[in-house]
This record gives C-alpha cells, sequence and structure tokens, in this order.
C-alpha cells in the first residue's frame, strides 16, 4: 500500500503525471468509488508498460481501469497507484489473410465495432454492443449473442510481473467462460494491446446485425448507472430469473435498487454508496440460495476494502492488475 515514503518516490517519479486523492466515481459505469491515493492516465500502450513497470519496481500494486465496467470500488476508495488506459489506437489490416485488426487495451469494443462496420469487416458485431475496453474484454473473455472474444483473438502483447513483456497466443490465455488465466490467477499482468481476425462482409448485412443487437439490449437491459450483470447465468437458468422469482426485484437499499426491469442489474439511482450495492448483491445471492438451492456466481469483481466480506465473494476481490 502507499504510505508517505512511496507517494514521494512517485512525485519524484512521474511528476504531473501523477494526481492524488481522485473520486474513482469519475471513471466507474456506476458512478461509485471512494478516492483513488495515487492516479495516472496513460495515453499509449507504450506509456502504460512504462508506468506500470516503474511501479513495480517500487514495489507497489497497481490497478488498470479501462471504462470501469464490470467492477465495484470500496467507499473507502484504494489506497494503491490507479492507471486510467486512454490507450486506445486501432489499426485495421486487410492485406493479410485472414484480415486483422490490432487495438491498444484501452480502445472501447463499441469503437472497434464501428471501425469494422465502416470497412465491412464481419465477425466482431457482438463487439459493438459491449460497454468494456478491449484490455477489459481479453481479461474476462466478454462477449454477447452466443459469441465471444476467444473465438477472435490472434494473440495479445502482454506485460507481466515475472516475465516482463512478450506476445502471448490465445491459446496461451486459456480462456474459460468469462474468464482468462489472466483474472482466473489474478496474476500480475497487463494487457498493452490485441489482434483479432475478421473476415470481409456485407456491409448492410453487419448494420443490420449490429442494429438488431442493439435493440435486444435495449429491449432487455435497464438504463441507468450500473456495473452490469452483477452474476453469471447458471446452467439451463437465468441469474436473473431466479432473483425476481425470489421476490427481490425493485428492491432497495439507500440509494442503490435491483432494477424492476431485470433483476440481474443493480442501478444506482444517484447517491447510491457502494456499501448500498455490496448488501444488494449479498442479499439477492443468499435469498436465491436459501429459495432455490443455486449457488450464484457474481460476475462483477471488488476492489478496495471491505468490511464482513463473505467467503462467496472473496475469489472476485483483487489484489492485484485489473482491467475493465
Amino acid at each position: 500500500m502507499i504510505n508517505a515514503k512511496s507517494l514521494n518516490t512517485l512525485r519524484e517519479t512521474f511528476g504531473s503525471k501523477l494526481q492524488e486523492n481522485v473520486r474513482l466515481s469519475n471513471f466507474t459505469t456506476m458512478n461509485i468509488g471512494g478516492p483513488a491515493k495515487a492516479l495516472m492516465i496513460a495515453h499509449s500502450a507504450d506509456q502504460l508498460a512504462e508506468m506500470v513497470s516503474n511501479i513495480w519496481k517500487m514495489d507497489l500494486p497497481v490497478y488498470v481501469l479501462g471504462s470501469g465496467s464490470n467492477l465495484l470500488i470500496s467507499d473507502k476508495g484504494l489506497r494503491v497507484v490507479v492507471i486510467i488506459n486512454h490507450a486506445h489506437n486501432v489499426k485495421v489490416n486487410t492485406r493479410t489473410h485472414p484480415h486483422t485488426i490490432w487495438a491498444e487495451s484501452g480502445a472501447l469494443m463499441v469503437n472497434l465495432g464501428k471501425k469494422l462496420t465502416l470497412r465491412g469487416l464481419s465477425g466482431m458485431e457482438w463487439a459493438a454492443t459491449i460497454p468494456g475496453t478491449v484490455g477489459g474484454a481479453v481479461y474476462g473473455n466478454a462477449g454477447a449473442f452466443g459469441k465471444d472474444t476467444c473465438r477472435n483473438l490472434i494473440s495479445a502483447d502482454i506485460l507481466h510481473k515475472e516475465s516482463g513483456r512478450e506476445i502471448w497466443e490465445c491459446n496461451r490465455l486459456e480462456f474459460t467462460y468469462r474468464a482468462s488465466k489472466i483474472k482466473r490467477n489474478d496474476e500480475p499482468a497487463v494487457i498493452l494491446s490485441a489482434l483479432f481476425h475478421v473476415e470481409p462482409g456485407n456491409i448492410n448485412q453487419i448494420k443490420a446485425d449490429i442494429d438488431g443487437f442493439r435493440s435486444q439490449r435495449a429491449r432487455i437491459q435497464p438504463p441507468g448507472a450500473s456495473v452490469g450483470s452483477v452474476f453469471r447465468n447458471p446452467s439451463d437458468d437465468s441469474a436473473g430469473r431466479l432473483i425476481e422469482a425470489a421476490g427481490l426485484k425493485g428492491k432497495v437499499v439507500g440509494g442503490a435498487i435491483i432494477s424492476p426491469k431485470h433483476a440481474n442489474f443493480i442501478i444506482n439511482q444517484g447517491n447510491a454508496s457502494a456499501q448500498d450495492v455490496f448488501e444488494l448483491l449479498v442479499l439477492a445471492r443468499n435469498t436465491v440460495k436459501k429459495n432455490f438451492g443455486v449457488e450464484l456466481v457474481p460476475e462483477i469483481e471488488l476492489l478496495g476494502e471491505w468490511d464482513n466480506l463473505p467467503k462467496f465473494l472473496q475469489s472476485n476481490k483483487r489484489s492485484t492488475v485489473v482491467h475493465t
């Protein structure tokens, strides 16, 4: 954790790039999160690698945040170094077979989808509906509408605390449902960029497919500030259906509510704390288990300090790098 001595070292090393005591609610999709003791913004993959390498040399913990989706940051904030990933360069290559798209890890998946649409390239239409970044997609094997990241990923540029910077082929990431080796093992590794394969397609059909996906999301998912889906869907069932059947749709704690539209979403009504969301998450999980014997698995990750953290959430609390 950062103390007075390490904070002085950070000031000397990074100068004006370092910001102190910054509210992280400004950098999360739920608009929730206490202050970061130290925060910097990376504008390229190389700058991100340099920042993380220097922080590791100081033996300090670091989190890398992209869009701030799929996570809940404690009201107590983070006494670590937080890097906001704004490395968002994207390059399309249609001279190779298959065609490829390379993107830095801070690039938004939505923007990737838009760029591919303009070029008439198919295979990642689902990406145009994902609210997170490329780094978060690789980290968590993001997906939608029956497709996921591992279907398109060729390789990723990885900075690992132990082995340094190297290219990891797709199979080395050992993807599973909504997880990679890096996420599953809580490894000290940062995703810097990724290379995906795509193919030529009919631009009108691509646009139509994306419009269909967006319409479907709008019909199902509630508006408002949220982390996204709170729980993974169990086999042959839906987390939202189970939470609704448990009578929790519309349940309010403080400024947070289990969405009346889709029970697998918790919405910040404007003044919610992380603790409010945490209590609803625990209530939903425990009530479903009591009523139906199903142990829902949280999809979101927890950052920072939490009191009385139940056992089922301990594996979702991150101690090293996290991408969103």
